[in-house]
């Protein structure tokens, strides 16, 4: 596997083991850290609640587990984004370069991470030849976004999703080695922005085995054939027989397959997680806060369906979707009208904040979008995600994830998603943002979960109109 970008660097190298729970034991070997990161701005460790695989390294960077400040996150991607553009030989890599070390010390030091971002926006940077993003849902639907944004002069932008849409065919489906939840989809409106003999980037936020990713390559070249993939994650832990299947896939499809991370190195694991699933604390005793909801139908530019998503029950959601998340594919062209926007939509919920402790939540895949408009809120914001990892908790000193609440997911109520750490008053103001707008009855389970957690005021945001009938703001 070609991984010349960080060849031209000094690698880092450091052993340490990492003990979770008294029950599992990870041994790292760092062996490349070409910009001298601190380890532990990557991730804290936490027991995963999965069979496949018993730990998971729960990062601070991307905003699902964890709330962070949201330039954080969009500057792990630009990171990486300006990781490709070094190796052009023009005057752009010059620039990058400069750019990728206000990058890094914006990931260094938060608080200057919103002037290393707006740097990286008003550069403007091009590749100097097209070039796609894939992201991985659901966890680097956000960190692709982010990439894409940076370079977006010459780029497109897909990510994949689990959601099944019968009327639209899946361009490319695969699956996922280690997942809770395996089948990928991907539609795109325009098969055109994967038709291109450009060279694709597939993001994901950490790379364990390259399996997926091996997987997508395999489905994309038998349909789009190209010559040249590049893998971007924020971390790589794949094994030297890992590595031989990507260089055996190489020689077997007769392409390129590049990589590119922050962080890169090997894990073993012995142990295994609790066989007790952790009880959520109980916040039927809890005072409800104030319930705001908000439809923003003619804020964003709207995907209309005739029949909309189904999930496993059959139910259907006719609701439109919004076409900023790059969910069904998104160009260069469109750029400027997304963040404009995103922009407009961001000061009105800004001028709805009524305290400074303030959260801005995503929902499942819907990461990208929330996070710039919480990027845009002011002063002080965090932003994290929801999502579909069981994760056990635990408030031993150093553990990633200290509270988990369950809840069924709006989008399937079979399905349970989960609100990390996030303690009963932590926030005055909680906003919590959905991409469609869904009926009460399946969000209700949700909003009562924030209600009990927000000091002050859930403000429920959806980013289409009122489908489905809403009548109160204390439903």
């Amino acid at each position: 596997m070609s991984s010349s970008i960080l060849s031209d660097y000094c690698p880092d190298m450091s052993k340490y083991t990492v003990n979770i729970l008294d029950r599992i034991a990870v041994d790292i070997e760092v062996t490349h850290n070409p910009f001298e990161l601190p380890v532990d701005l990557f991730f804290a460790m936490a027991a995963r609640i999965n069979k496949k695989r018993s730990f998971l390294f729960v990062s601070k960077m991307l905003g699902k587990h964890i709330p962070v400040n949201p330039y954080t996150s969009l500057l792990s991607g630009a990171a990486l984004a300006l990781l490709l553009l070094t190796e052009q030989d023009d005057d752009t890599a010059l620039r990058s370069k400069q750019l990728l070390e206000q990058a890094l010390q914006g990931l260094r030091d938060e608080s200057q991470a919103q002037a290393a971002y707006e740097a990286l926006v008003a550069a403007k940077l091009s590749p100097s030849a097209p070039i796609a993003f894939i992201g991985f849902a659901e966890t680097a639907t956000a960190l692709g976004h982010a990439m894409y944004n940076v370079l977006a002069e010459r780029a497109t932008y897909i990510h994949t999703t689990r959601e099944d849409i019968p009327e639209l065919v899946s361009v490319i489906n695969f699956e996922e080695e280690h997942s809770h939840a395996v089948a990928h989809r991907c539609y795109a409106l325009k098969p055109e922005v994967l038709s291109g003999t450009e060279p694709i980037v597939l993001v994901d936020d950490e790379i364990t085995t390259g399996k997926t990713a091996l997987n997508i390559i395999r489905d994309i070249q038998s349909k789009f054939p190209r010559k040249r993939y590049i893998i971007a994650s924020l971390l790589d832990w794949r094994s030297e027989s890992d590595e031989r299947a990507c260089e055996e896939l190489q020689a077997e499809l007769g392409i390129a397959i590049e990589s590119v991370c922050l962080l890169k190195g090997r894990i073993t694991a012995v142990g295994s997680p609790p066989d007790e699933i952790p009880v959520p604390r109980d916040l039927s005793g809890l005072p409800e806060a104030e319930l705001s909801i908000v439809h923003l139908g003619d804020s964003l530019e709207q995907v209309k369906l005739a029949v909309g998503s189904v999930d496993t029950s059959g139910y259907p959601n006719g609701s439109p979707y919004t076409i900023a998340t790059g969910r069904f594919g998104i160009e260069a062209a469109q750029r400027s009208a997304i963040d404009g926007e995103i922009s407009l939509v961001a000061e009105e919920l800004r001028q709805q904040r009524g305290s400074e402790r303030t959260l801005v939540m995503g929902t499942s895949e819907f990461m990208y979008v929330p996070m710039r408009i919480a990027a845009e809120m002011g002063a002080g914001v965090r932003y994290q995600s929801t999502t579909r990892s069981p994760i056990h908790t635990s408030d031993e000193p150093g553990y990633a994830v200290t509270s988990g609440q369950p809840y069924p997911s709006p989008e399937d109520l079979d399905v349970r998603h989960f609100i990390y750490n996030v303690a009963p008053g932590q926030y005055d103001d909680i906003f919590v943002l959905f991409e469609r707008d869904m009926p009460q009855v399946r969000v209700a389970p949700m909003l009562q979960i924030l209600r009990r957690l927000a000091g002050s005021k859930v403000h429920a945001v959806f980013l289409t109109a009122n489908t489905h009938g809403w009548e109160s703001l204390d439903q």
